[in-house]
């Protein structure tokens, strides 16, 4: 059990994030402890193409419109509240 480094959450379950994702070189660089919603939204949210060129610090996610948003809801709910995350429509177009 940890804080996480984007929402400041106490007492939660955190995983390691990759502030530059490793398929874009950043398997030794740093990271940040992330509580899973947080972490799974940014990747619902972002491909590792649009992380790697303008999302690589905490104070960048922080301060990106969809997540703060995101984050901002997410304070007020418990660290046991489970959630689903689903990729953004905007996401799923841009896959295509």
């Amino acid at each position: 059990m940890g804080q996480c480094e984007l929402c400041g959450r106490n007492n939660i379950e955190t995983t390691v994030h990759h502030l530059l994702p490793k398929e874009k070189g950043g398997t030794f660089g740093e990271t940040a402890n992330l509580c899973i919603p947080c972490h799974k939204q940014i990747h619902a949210l972002y491909t590792n193409e649009e992380i790697a060129a303008r999302l690589t610090t905490i104070q960048d996610l922080r301060t990106d419109e969809q997540l703060s948003r995101f984050i901002k809801w997410l304070r007020k709910q418990p660290p046991t509240k489970l959630m689903k995350i689903k990729k953004s429509n905007e996401r799923k177009r841009k896959r295509r």
